[in-house]
């Protein structure tokens, strides 16, 4: 059996669709900046696609080739929405998103990292302080 024109349509459309989309579009490429810090933009990708046509025409009219008449057509959208950055800097990692959050439990979600930090930074720099306390309390015996 011959192929439908209106796979030709369909085909030529995904194909096209499929040469602009690929994985470094929803993972960019790394950018590195003079500090050494790595720099990755994460993006969204939608999109749609549509596709469609009619024969024309009694079974009696027809193309010089037998076939009935044919028309038809097709579309596509494409949108690519930056969500976030991941920031490689030596060991540490961090998510900077893009939108701003919605809810109490996302502002949450998003502080941790920091929190985690201070406490972090807190804790080392007590022990420091202590450590600090004595060696002075040796000192001065």
């Amino acid at each position: 059996m011959a192929e439908h024109p209106i796979e030709s349509i369909m085909s030529t459309a995904l194909e096209n669709i499929k040469k602009m989309i690929d994985v470094n579009t929803i993972i960019g490429n790394p950018v590195t900046t003079p500090d050494g810090t790595v720099i990755i933009p994460v993006s969204k990708v939608a999109f749609g696609f549509c596709a469609g046509g009619s024969e024309f025409g009694a079974p009696s009219v027809s193309t010089p080739d037998g076939n009935a008449k044919f028309g038809g057509g097709s579309g596509a959208g494409v949108s690519i929405t930056p969500v976030a950055f991941l920031v490689v800097n030596g060991t540490n990692v961090r998510l900077i998103s893009m939108t701003s959050a919605s809810t109490t439990t996302d502002k949450i979600v998003d502080m941790i990292p920091d929190v985690l930090d201070k406490f972090s930074e807190l804790v080392s720099g007590s022990k420091k302080e202590k450590k600090i306390k004595f060696q002075d309390e040796i000192d001065m015996e």
